[in-house]
């Protein structure tokens, strides 16, 4: 069983082998200690091995996905070996044979994988400056390619979040591996873009690959060939699931770095946590289809004004014209719909369980209530969802007849075919079910036949069914009865009929659960043919479960539709942060306007006085019109856009040995040298990280090169009230700011975009509600007035790191005003003020 075990090791040297022995899976060697400090399981020994015992650890069959399920989250992998051989049927151990390898990126059980998430694989290769991307989603056969530059890798990976990454050994991208959980390297010669065409089109039976947009694409193609291969071998088994290869162009979303990605808090906050984000506040999906779909449209804002405006069109429908639209109804009849996407992926994988296939059933027999709401619409999107989501009868009938009404969890627990489905099936399980009628049948005609009154037909494990009879009635006992057992005080006999009926029953049960293997298995691949139309069907369930789910949102939180438009403009009235309205009270909208004459909104004013909040709302109110939904705004009229870039916040990369500076430097550059004129751009207080007057020349800079060269719809916020002047000298740049007012000792924020610049950031404010000490903010306020003063009277700032000049003897022409100098009236008690005054006049009075 050892040198069984070690072949398959062998095949999988770096791989964690779960090697199937009776009711456990079981590691052994060095895989046993691993897995006992990752899984938390016992450390054993069995055997022993070149004198030494051999370690050992294992868990139970039935308990095996929870620990694959942790596994994976750590990024690892596992080789299942299951038992292919029949006991007994071969001298030695029992046959076994890899069934599966599960791997972070090739996922496709339901216990395994997050319902509401996708997990995909990814394919690097770079070669002469193009960067080529594959990826898989293998849960619903979601197969696309993109060729790029390589600058455009951590943008794909902030959007994609691949599970595992498949790279050629000789390929360093430390990008990459910093930012994704598991990194496979294949050998250089597995990335091939030859052996991906004879792969590709023997997989699609096409005779070259030009009809799916990827002929030429050699970089994105050699790694389409290693993922394909890698995935297929996972799965030991063709991936007949995946229907279509998809090739993606750098125009068909607007673009958005990671950067951005990360600050506008789309599915992920800046500290890591899943809500509040867009997507948190949006998934009122009623299926996971719904949200995996909302999740890749807040990711992918759509290019296409056209596809925009048919899901702003779908999305009013649903709402209705005074808020009676079907939204309700469609949510409503959304709820019983199971993953189809999954479960078609299931079927296509031969893995699908009894459970899924009923709830199938049960989700194709209410596709008629699903469509029922939107059979009359105008909405083309719509209407094309109402014909996508025919159910198909055929299969309905096939999963009724042939699925039972709750059947068991798996096929080999038995009680999965329906009853009158298969009349052999039905014989066997009568023979079971009716075993005791028979009995007492057989005895009573028995004793009739016999004329023994005490005649009993009974049943043991050892001697199987038999005929009971006293010694004092064997003289009574016919002729076909066969002695099998002499007893003390009874003799026990068989009978031809019993023999024939005891053959049946005890081989019964084996027999049935036999049948009804090969009956799940003829069922499931009746339903392969069927799997491009259940995919198809899963499609419309999202897409129509997304587009309610942001009619909902719009219902719920007062959303109204954007309004894209031809000439170049942004325009938003009441304007409101999605996210952060939901979080406060009384969350003031505020009005955005962008045009060619107005191009950039150069933005003051306090800290914590709502800059950066109103800056994200323009950013998010374009991304969710792009995305189809209707926004956060009274009105919004939107004109071409085609990216979006943020540069927020102060973070630094130790890991590449770049300090906060350089990182805010590198993404202002990356907005410089990307941003167009179509482009949304977002610069918060920018060259902050170096000395006032270089912060200040660089935040100036890279206005005026914005305004310039980029000429993008800018929003440019700093602290910097020299970078006002810009718009004196830019008619198309105005300054606006947010208010505040001190009152008393503190400072109220108003939140109101107003124009012209802010008159101060009351930031020593500011600190003081942040908990400084109050001796540290009067300090603080004594040194910004000193620093302001030496401002007005001029001077160039000074080097940091030049010896301060000592102090010159101040020249004092009165006693008292000495005394006034050396008095700190923020320490003071009011009865010290008092007294040091009269203190003052008395030195006044004597001179």
């Amino acid at each position: 069983m050892m040198q069984q075990y070690i072949r398959l090791k062998i095949q999988h040297p770096d791989t964690l082998v779960f090697y199937r022995m009776g009711d456990f899976y079981e590691l052994f060697f060095e895989d046993a200690e691993y897995a006992s400090r990752l899984l938390d399981i016992t450390l054993t020994t069995r055997g022993a091995s070149g004198g030494q015992p051999i370690k050992m650890a294992g868990v139970p069959h039935h308990a095996l996905e929870p620990y694959l399920a942790k596994l994976v989250k750590m990024g690892k992998s596992a080789v299942i070996a299951e038992q292919v051989g029949e006991p007994g049927a071969t001298k030695g151990p029992m046959e076994r044979a890899v069934s599966r390898i599960v791997t972070p990126g090739t996922l496709t059980d339901a216990a395994l994988l997050d319902e509401r998430a996708e997990a995909p694989l990814l394919a690097v290769q770079l070669n002469r400056g193009v960067l080529g991307l594959v990826w898989l989603n293998l849960a619903n056969g979601d197969f696309r390619l993109v060729e790029t530059e390589p600058e455009a890798l951590v943008s794909h990976l902030e959007r994609l979040r691949p599970a595992e990454a498949l790279i050629p050994e000789s390929l360093k991208l430390p990008l990459l591996e910093a930012r994704v959980p598991a990194i496979r390297r294949l050998a250089d010669w597995q990335f091939d873009a030859k052996t991906a065409q004879e792969l590709l089109t023997t997989h699609f039976g096409t005779r070259d690959l030009a009809g799916f947009g990827a002929e030429g694409l050699n970089v994105a193609l050699s790694a389409a060939a290693a993922l394909f291969e890698y995935a297929r071998s996972t799965q030991r088994q063709a991936l007949a699931h995946i229907t279509t290869l998809r090739v993606e162009s750098e125009g068909d979303y607007l673009r958005m770095d990671a950067q951005t990605r990360r600050n506008l808090e789309i599915s992920e906050t800046l500290r890591g946590e899943s809500s509040p984000t867009l997507l948190s506040l949006l998934d009122l999906a009623e299926t996971s289809m719904g949200s995996r779909w909302l999740r890749h449209c807040l990711h992918h804002p759509l290019a296409s004004r056209q596809a925009c405006r048919e899901r702003h069109a779908a999305v009013g429908a649903l709402l209705g014209d005074a808020g009676d639209g079907p939204l309700s109804a469609v949510a409503a009849a959304l709820r019983p719909i199971a993953d189809i996407e999954r479960i078609a992926t299931r079927i296509a994988l031969t893995s699908v369980r009894p459970r899924e296939l009923s709830a199938l059933r049960v989700s194709l027999a209410a596709l008629d209530e699903v469509r029922a709401p939107i059979m009359s619409t105008d909405a083309a999107l719509l209407a094309q969802t109402y014909s996508d989501l025919a159910p198909p009868l055929d299969v309905l009938q096939l999963l009724t007849a042939a699925i039972t009404e709750e059947p068991a969890a798996m096929v080999r627990d038995g009680g999965v075919i329906a009853r009158g489905f298969d009349a052999e099936l039905d014989e066997l399980r009568d023979i079971q079910n009716n075993c005791g009628e028979f009995l007492i049948a057989l005895e009573t005609r028995e004793r009739e036949r016999t004329g023994i009154a005490n005649l009993k037909v009974e049943f043991n494990r050892v001697h199987g069914f038999y005929i009971e009879v006293t010694h004092a009635n064997v003289d009574k006992v016919p002729e076909d009865y066969r002695r099998r057992q002499t007893m003390k005080n009874a003799e026990r006999y068989i009978t031809p009929e019993l023999k024939t009926f005891e053959d049946k029953a005890l081989s019964a049960q084996e027999r049935a659960l036999a049948r009804e293997k090969m009956l799940y298995e003829d069922l499931v691949a009746r339903l392969l043919p069927e799997v491009p139309r259940l995919q198809r069907i899963a499609h419309a369930v999202a897409l129509l479960d997304g587009l309610n789910a942001f009619a909902q949102a719009a219902a719920r939180y007062d959303y109204r539709a954007p309004e894209l438009v031809d000439e170049p403009i942004i325009e938003i009235t009441g304007g409101r942060h999605p996210v952060v309205e939901r979080q406060v009270d009384n969350f003031i909208s505020n009005d955005t306007r962008l045009a060619p004459t107005r191009r950039m909104l150069l933005v003051t004013g306090p800290n914590m006085g709502g800059k950066s909040t109103y800056m994200r709302q323009v950013a998010l109110i374009v991304l969710l019109a792009h995305c189809g939904a209707f926004v956060p705004a009274e009105s919004a009229r939107i004109g071409p856009v085609d990216a979006i870039f943020t540069r927020i916040g102060a973070s630094d990369d130790l890991a590449s040995g770049r300090s906060t500076f350089m990182v805010e430097m590198t993404e202002a550059a990356a907005i410089l040298n990307g941003a167009s004129e179509h482009s949304l751009v977002l610069m918060d207080e920018i060259g902050r990280g170096t000395s006032t007057f270089d912060g200040m020349a660089l935040a100036y800079s890279i206005a005026r090169h914005l305004l310039d060269k980029n000429q993008s719809y800018a929003l440019f916020s700093t602290h910097y009230f020299e970078l006002t002047r810009l718009g004196h000298d830019y008619p198309e740049c105005a300054n606006v700011h947010l208010g505040a007012v001190e009152h008393g000792h503190s400072i109220v924020f108003l939140h109101a975009v107003q124009d012209g610049p802010a008159s101060q950031s009351y930031g020593i404010e500011v600190a003081a509600l942040a908990g400084i000490p109050p001796a540290v903010v009067r300090d603080a306020k004594r040194r910004l007035r000193a620093l302001e003063n030496r401002e007005v009277a001029g001077g160039p700032q000074e080097d940091l790191f030049a010896s301060l000049p000592e102090p010159e003897p101040a020249q004092v022409s009165h006693p008292a005003l000495s005394a006034l100098t050396d008095l700190d009236p923020d320490s003071m008690t009011p009865r010290e003020a008092m007294e040091a005054l009269y203190a003052l006049k008395k030195q006044l009075d004597k001179h």
